[in-house]
């Protein structure tokens, strides 16, 4: 393996089935640099990047590495060169643990037997690196999101990756946690490691990378260095238009009325402690919190996936027992739908058809009592229009499409039932700028409409722009409620790390 990887991609271009999606990319990667990679969702960036790394094969052109052309049939060969992909959807196997994971087909061994001692050992240095404090030994299905996260990363560490492609890799990290990996990612180009970086999140391509490659509908656009270019001119390149103000105007905040969901008392044991909040018809509620202070497991208590203790109303109906609903399919039932941060894990059906992943929270609409195929087709059809949901295909499975537009299909699942009541848990993990801003004009319609929408959300200034009250969490409980307007990321800092003092009254009242 040479010790710093260069590539060339030569008119590169790549068909599924009858659709093109890469229209003859040609540029290059020079060696030891970390190189932005920009575009909208479904700019084909993921695809080329699956060819670099083995995972796809071109339909024609040429790929070369350190000069020699390359046709690798699968991702080991790409390994082999020192070339290795981190997932934007996390490729671990739960069941598993981290060491495994990270050494899964690539294992130490002493004689004919596994070397677990020097799989843990590495791995532990692995972890260090990436600044995860997690044993070796512990199952990847009993991690939370940003650790299976940083396992990603300290998997492609301990693989010594000569060229490391980052596909969204703080989309779930905590700001520390985001800070140890630039400084990963500085040592990674002090030691000659070429870094292609994808993200949406522009002051991190701004801040962490040398030059910029931005694509735009399966076609390659612009090459140019960081310095100087600015997030502006990089946003215009990668949609093609300038952008308006990413967040569309708020409707007042409703101060009449019932309260749509009203919980008080509400905690997940180990998680939550002591939520008590409610919410309007017609308003935007979010929620800030470092990662791991509860939101996500609150909201799982809620909906049924986790244990939960507490009283809940819905429309002034107050749910029998303690606790909250039986399962996500009571819930959606009552009008309260919830979309999952892990739209792979818990969103989508990946295997599964557009249309089946549309429809599968209400097929009583469609099957009476036979399924009617049509009926949904119409549905899929209409709902591609309204969420813009861009593939060229509707008779392909949810995992042919771009990662944002897998969270638009996901969006289009859960408002399907009609509810009355939604819950987004990172609404807009992984999408573009101008996706994100086709989501936020669709949250505000939603509101307008009349549903109560909670918004859970590690993008703080998301929060401040969305919403109209921004309820913060620290360590499981809820420590302040705060008006939108006029709010600033470091006051929500500042309460989700302890600095702030705590609200005489942190209790979200409608």
């Amino acid at each position: 393996m040479s010790n710093s990887v260069g590539v060339e991609f030569e008119a590169i271009r790549k068909s599924f089935g009858p659709v093109e999606v890469l229209h003859g990319i040609s540029f290059s990667l020079q060696p030891g640099r970390v190189v932005g990679l920009l575009g909208e969702n479904g700019a084909g960036k993921s695809t080329l990047m699956k060819i670099l790394s083995g995972y796809e094969a071109p339909t024609s052109g040429t790929l070369r590495v350190n000069g020699q052309a390359c046709a690798f049939k699968g991702p080991r060969d790409a390994e082999d060169l020192g070339i290795v992909l981190i997932h934007q959807e996390f490729n671990l196997a739960d069941d598993l643990t981290v060491a495994q994971n990270i050494f899964l087909g690539h294992e130490k061994k002493r004689g004919l037997f596994l070397d677990d001692a020097a799989m843990n050992s590495a791995t532990s240095a692995a972890l260090a690196q990436v600044g995860l404090s997690v044993p070796p030994e512990r199952r990847v299905r009993d991690l939370i999101v940003a650790e299976k996260q940083l396992v990603e990363i300290a998997k492609a560490v301990a693989r010594r990756a000569r060229l490391l492609i980052m596909d969204e890799p703080t989309a779930t990290l905590t700001a520390s946690e985001t800070e140890r990996l630039f400084a990963l990612i500085a040592q990674l180009r002090a030691d000659g490691v070429t870094v292609v970086y994808i993200s949406h999140k522009l002051d991190e391509v701004e801040r962490v990378t040398d030059e910029v490659v931005v694509m735009r509908d399966g076609q390659f656009v612009a090459q140019q260095a960081t310095a100087g270019l600015g997030r502006h001119v990089m946003a215009r390149l990668m949609v093609g238009r300038e952008i308006a103000d990413l967040y569309p105007p708020r409707d007042p905040r409703p101060t009449e009325g019932a309260a749509a969901l009203r919980v008080e008392g509400f905690g997940v044991p180990g998680w939550a402690q002591d939520w008590s909040f409610a919410v309007r018809p017609g308003e935007i509620l979010g929620f800030a919190g470092l990662v791991g202070a509860g939101r996500t497991e609150m909201f799982e208590g809620l909906l049924g996936l986790r244990p939960a203790r507490g009283r809940v109303w819905l429309h002034g109906q107050a749910l029998p027992g303690e606790g909250g609903f039986k399962n996500p399919r009571a819930a959606a039932d009552a009008g309260l739908t919830y979309l999952s941060e892990d739209r792979k894990g818990r969103g989508l059906h990946v295997h599964m058809g557009l249309r089946e992943n549309l429809t599968l929270m209400a097929l009583q609409r469609y099957a009476k009592p036979w399924l009617d195929p049509a009926a949904e087709r119409r549905a899929l059809e209409q709902a591609q229009r309204e969420f813009g949901i861009r593939t060229g295909s509707l008779d392909v499975p949810a995992s042919a499409l771009s990662g944002g537009n897998q969270q638009k299909l996901a969006l289009a699942r859960v408002l399907h039932p009609a509810p009355r009541v939604v819950v987004l848990d990172e609404p807009t993990r992984g999408v573009d700028v101008g996706a994100k801003r086709e989501i936020y004009e669709l949250v505000q319609r939603l509101a307008r409409s009349g549903l109560a929408v909670l918004v859970v959300s590690s993008e703080l200034m998301e929060l401040i722009g969305l919403a109209h009250r921004v309820a913060v969490v620290r360590a499981g409980r809820l420590v302040a409620t705060l008006d939108a307007d006029g709010l600033t990321e470091e006051t929500l800092i500042a309460h989700a790390t302890g600095v702030a003092p705590p609200q005489e009254a942190p209790h979200v009242h409608a």
